[in-house]
């Protein structure tokens, strides 16, 4: 029998080795401990299989990675109401964009930082030019707010360590409890702001409201440069 043959039979529940599969098993991997924990070694014993056998599929960490964002951007959903004002455009795509970097808050950074050609990532960004060009902004200009978009929110996401806050901990409660009271008790004349500010400040974050104000302030942002403009 041949040895690969061999080695289905052995094992014929393991999944067939594809580059989706290899993606999909680097994404989980990532979610539940981090991006520094994709290894192609750890890969392969995720996946029982030697790392030779995934260099067939990537023969590089980094087409690894950019497989990643590219199955990042198969989940962002490109519609957008088409009779709507280009800001309700805007906003329905980058809370598309959002939602998917909720999911792989691990991930999220690359989306930023790499540049793929797969269909769907062409797709996004031809999208996302497409209605910022019918707000007024040139070429240029809605090349620039793009990239700054993407930043914004990967950076936005990548602030909170999953798609929800964890529920706090004793210690946490007991530090922010100090980091108010620390707050509150600076010299108001010195440092007003602070001291008014000490509960808001030192409070636990709300998920949904934090990146819901994030959205906002980044798109009142852009919709007062097309003003501008």
């Amino acid at each position: 029998m041949a040895p690969d043959r061999r080695r289905a039979a052995a094992d014929p529940e393991r999944t067939p080795l594809t580059p989706r599969a290899v993606v999909e098993a680097a994404l989980a991997l990532a979610d539940s401990e981090g991006l520094p924990a994709v290894t192609i070694r750890r890969l392969a014993r995720e996946l029982r299989v030697t790392p030779m056998a995934l260099y067939w599929h990537f023969r590089t960490k980094d087409e690894l990675l950019d497989g990643m964002v590219d199955r990042l951007h198969d989940e962002i959903d490109p519609a957008v109401p088409g009779a709507a004002p280009w800001p309700e455009q805007l906003r329905a795509l980058l809370t598309s964009i959002v939602d998917v970097l909720r999911a792989h808050p691990a991930v999220a950074p690359l989306v930023s930082t790499r540049s793929t050609a797969s269909a769907s990532s062409l797709r996004t960004t031809e999208t996302l030019l497409e209605i910022l060009r019918r707000g007024g902004f040139s070429p240029a200009e809605a090349t620039q707010v793009a990239r700054h978009a993407l930043s914004t929110l990967t950076h936005l996401v990548a602030e909170v360590a999953g798609p929800g806050l964890p529920e706090e901990t004793a210690e946490q409660r007991e530090t922010r409890r100090q980091a108010r009271v620390f707050l509150g008790s600076l010299p108001p004349d010195r440092y007003p702001r602070l001291v008014e500010a000490a509960e808001p400040l030192s409070e636990c974050e709300d998920p949904e409201g934090y990146f819901a104000f994030g959205l906002d302030l980044l798109l009142a942002g852009i919709e007062a440069m097309a003003r501008r403009g």
